[in-house]
This record gives structure tokens, C-alpha cells and sequence, in this order.
């Protein structure tokens, strides 16, 4: 019999599709980080959200792996090379959450676009500017897609109402233009772009990708979207755009540092800085954790495991 061990609180939705296949499930949400080595050599398989890192250490203690399973989207935190080189498999469930990740870059680009954060912020204190709140229209802007996967595209399927012309770049990938967006260049985007977003996963060539230089590249000014991992963009890097007006206003669900009480010195002094600043909005890295995604999550990890056990 498949033994499995959830270290992580999912929804309920994965455990009657696990053990209606005969698969043993240990569902110990509240288990301790220090705990999961003593317990991890009898089970053939793993699944958590973002409890712990998973690298060799705890890996070399678990023989019988088979799988790991991720409930989101990235799999940063997980050691893929040295899963490889032991055959262990890794599930990810980003079709679960790309529904979420592109409603919730929509409305952030909205919100900057249109002032809303500003908006309500003043008429709560008796300001009616009706004139310094004027928005602007994203049927009249190029908006650029950095990394064309489930996210990427979620999001470019949601533009298409509003008209826009869309350019996607995948440096993975060839021929990926769809209906929903065009196929271009990194030049293409930075010539063209008033609108970037980024759905990358972060990995070595990812991290610290978006740059002084790289942003220097752009010709025109941009609305700046983080929904895929903080550390693609430094703080460094948006506290520049903004100085110098290469950004004109950053929605961030996700920092370069999210543990906010560990920021460096100079983290902390750009965090405030940002924080003070209100062409920046933040969302504390919920763009793909809705009330619906968390089900659907749990649905398509679970489908995928049975496939793979079924093999």
C-alpha cells in the first residue's frame, strides 16, 4: 500500500481521492518542522504547501520516496536536481491557482490605473478631487507578459475584454502565441510596453532577473505587476523605477523579502519608503489563494498523484 504524509493544511477535497485508491494518508497539518525527519522514512510520498524546505538532508532520510506534491504553484523551495538524480517525482498544481493569479493581476492593474487606492482613501476624509483621481483607459496600452505558462496566459485571457494589445515572452518556449496574446521578443516588450507583469518561477536565472539595467531598457515608463516570486525583482530595483520615473506605479503581491521582520537595513529603508509611497500597492502573497483555488489546489494535486501511481 502507497503511504503518504500531508504536512500542510489542504482542503478537505484531497483525501477522498487519495484513499478511494487505497492510498494510506497521514494528515498531520500541525506537525513541527523538526518532527518531519523522524516520521518521513516510511512514506512513499509527500505533499505540503510552504512548511519547510525540502533538500537533501531530508531527503536522504526518506528512501521510499516516490513523490512530492506541491499544493500551489512554485517549487522553489524544493531541491529538483537532487530529485532527479533520485527519481523522486515532483506535482505541482498551478492549473489550480491561475484562475486567482489572473483576476487578482487584473484588479491591481486597475486600481493603479484608476486611482481607486487613492480615491477612497480621500473621499473617507472628506476630499472630493475629482480632477487629480482621472483615470486612464487600458484599451489604449500594450501590456508585456513575462513568462507564458499557466499564469501568463490566465492573465492575457482577462485582457482580452478590455481591448489592449498583449505581447508574451517565454525564453522556455517557441511558438506559444495564442488568441490572447503575441508572441515577442524581451526587445519587443521593452520597445512597445506601458504595462509589465511577470508569472516566472524563481530559479537561478530568474533571481534578480528584473534589474536596473533591464528596466533601463524599456522606452516608455511602466505599470509594474509582481505576482510570481519577490526575488525576481529587488526592492534596489523598484526604488530606482520610481526615482526616475521608469515606473509609474507597482502592484506587488509578492517582496523580495517577505519575512518582514528579517529585513536588511536597506530593505527595511526602501519597505518604508515604498510603504509611503502611493503609487505602490501590496497584497500580502494572495494573488492565487482564493476561496475557490484552495479547493481546486487540493482537486488537481490529488488527480495528478493517482495518475502518476497509476502508471
Amino acid at each position: 500500500m502507497t503511504k503518504v504524509l500531508i504536512i500542510d493544511k489542504l482542503h478537505d477535497a484531497i483525501l477522498p481521492i487519495l484513499e478511494q485508491e487505497n492510498i494510506e494518508v497521514t494528515y498531520r497539518p500541525d506537525i513541527a518542522v523538526d518532527e518531519v525527519p523522524n516520521v518521513i522514512k516510511d512514506y512513499n510520498g509527500l505533499i505540503l504547501r510552504s512548511k519547510m524546505k525540502v533538500g537533501v538532508d531530508l531527503l536522504d532520510l526518506a528512501p521510499k520516496l516516490r513523490f512530492i506534491a506541491r499544493a500551489g504553484a512554485g517549487v522553489d523551495e524544493i531541491d529538483e536536481e537532487y530529485l532527479l538524480r533520485r527519481n523522486i517525482t515532483l506535482l505541482n498544481a498551478p492549473e489550480g491557482n491561475m484562475d486567482a493569479v489572473g483576476e487578482h493581476t487584473i484588479a491591481m492593474l486597475l486600481c493603479l490605473m484608476n486611482f481607486l487606492h487613492i480615491g477612497n482613501t480621500e473621499v473617507r476624509q472628506k476630499l472630493w478631487l475629482r480632477e487629480e483621481n482621472r483615470g486612464h483607459e487600458l484599451s489604449t496600452r500594450t501590456v508585456g507578459i513575462i513568462g507564458y505558462g499557466n499564469m501568463g496566459k490566465a492573465f492575457a485571457k482577462r485582457l482580452i475584454g478590455f481591448g489592449c494589445k498583449v505581447l508574451a515572452y517565454d525564453n522556455g518556449k517557441k511558438n506559444y502565441g495564442d488568441e490572447y496574446a503575441q508572441e515577442a521578443s524581451l526587445e519587443q516588450i521593452q520597445k512597445e510596453a506601458d504595462v509589465l507583469s511577470f508569472h516566472i518561477p524563481l530559479n537561478k536565472e530568474n533571481k534578480h532577473l528584473f534589474t536596473q539595467e533591464y528596466l533601463s531598457a524599456f522606452e516608455k515608463p511602466i505599470y509594474l505587476l509582481n505576482l510570481a516570486r519577490g526575488e525576481v525583482i529587488p526592492f534596489s530595483t523598484i526604488e530606482w523605477g520610481l526615482d526616475n520615473d521608469k515606473i509609474i506605479a507597482a502592484g506587488l503581491d509578492v517582496l523580495e523579502n517577505e519575512k518582514l521582520h528579517t529585513l536588511s537595513k536597506d530593505q527595511e529603508r526602501i519597505f518604508n519608503k515604498l510603504c509611503n509611497d502611493s503609487r505602490v500597492i501590496f497584497t500580502p502573497h494572495v494573488g492565487g489563494w482564493s476561496f475557490e483555488s484552495y479547493e481546486k489546489i487540493s482537486t488537481v494535486l490529488g488527480k495528478k498523484i493517482i495518475s502518476l501511481l497509476s502508471k
